[in-house]
């Protein structure tokens, strides 16, 4: 039997105003959860529509439940790297809205079995889908030098190499099974001065297999190649993340999107005739207000960043004038 899927949703106000909701509008939650962000969204729909995925078996279950009030909700078992397909077989051709609530839910670390969390002793697992290679799998068969980048890359380890020679060592013996073999493997390759600063000498560690396990960067990648195609004209993608690096990833694409013009500035005019496509939200995006911070420590990690895709480029002949003034520029240089 499923424990109760508890999870609570961070930014919860604040990632809602980013939608800038329309109860016309078609809405996707890319990371359903426990449903917090999708009742929130759905409440405020009059005719419109929400479309809530998720790649955890025991999320959908619980959103089935949670969201059983709203006819205009289609909820579906998916990774959201996959949006592009589900509007596809469900026949919309954009959104209006897309929410991203980034990593493991509370549910996730917070239930021992799922094998998440170093503060519980379970089997090493960490899927997300519950399919596919485990967290124990990847440990006890990857070669040293791909589990030292897995810890160097996804964990920001600095002793990835001595932990995972050490991995390597012990696994001959016999092989490691558990969360809490694993993190006293952890402790004992970390220098004693070190353990004794900062989070938990298992953190990185523990956050670099889960990314690797459920590929999360990756998705994420996938994701942010088909966003803005994804939304109508005025339509906003909100994310939501919980560390350095797939903050980085939204970031960097988020000011990609937003640039314009890539010509050299010495030129008078533009040439290259691009335009922004989004309109970033929040300049440094918004952390998690000190009370809720209190209320839920996991939080404190999190920051939301928005941007609103913006109208098609110039029409054809304002680029066309400017092709020309270009022309008689670069003839005058020559």
């Amino acid at each position: 039997m499923l424990s109760a899927f508890e999870h609570t949703s961070v930014l919860l106000e604040e990632s809602i105003e980013a939608l800038n909701i329309q109860p016309s509008g078609v809405y996707i939650d890319g990371t359903d959860g426990g449903g917090g962000h999708s009742f929130e969204i759905a409440s405020r729909l009059r005719g419109g529509r929400l479309i809530a995925l998720d790649r955890d078996p025991e999320a959908i279950e619980a959103a089935g439940r949670r969201l059983a009030q709203f006819k205009c909700v289609t909820i579906v078992q998916t990774n959201f790297s996959q949006m592009k397909s589900v509007l596809s077989d469900l026949g919309i051709a954009a959104a209006d809205g897309i929410l991203l609530d980034l990593g493991a839910s509370s549910h996730q670390f917070d239930t021992p079995e799922r094998g998440f969390s170093y503060q519980s002793d379970a089997l090493l697992d960490m899927r997300m889908s519950k399919q596919g290679m485990t967290a124990a799998e990847l440990v006890n068969s990857a070669p040293f030098e791909e589990l030292a980048r897995i810890f160097r890359e996804y964990g920001e380890e600095r002793f990835a190499a001595r932990i995972a020679s050490l991995i390597v060592r012990q696994r001959e013996q016999k092989p490691i099974e558990t969360t809490f073999e694993l993190s006293e493997l952890i402790k004992r390759a970390i220098p004693a001065a070190a353990r004794r600063q900062g989070p938990h000498p298992a953190r990185r560690v523990f956050q670099a297999l889960r990314i690797a396990v459920n590929g999360e960067l990756d998705e994420l990648g996938a994701l942010l190649d088909d966003a803005l195609g994804l939304l109508n004209e005025h339509g906003r993608l909100a994310v939501i993340t919980f560390h350095s690096l797939e903050d980085r990833m939204v970031k960097q694409r988020f000011v990609q999107w937003a640039r314009g013009c890539t010509c050299p500035p010495d030129f008078p005019v533009c040439v290259c005739g691009k335009t922004p496509q989004a309109a970033i939200l929040y300049k440094r995006g918004i952390e998690a207000p000190e009370e809720e911070q209190q209320q839920n420590p996991r939080s404190r990690s999190a920051r939301l960043r928005a941007v609103e895709k913006q109208a098609a480029p110039q029409p054809p002949d304002t680029r066309v004038r400017l092709g020309r003034a270009a022309y008689a520029f670069f003839a005058v240089r020559s």
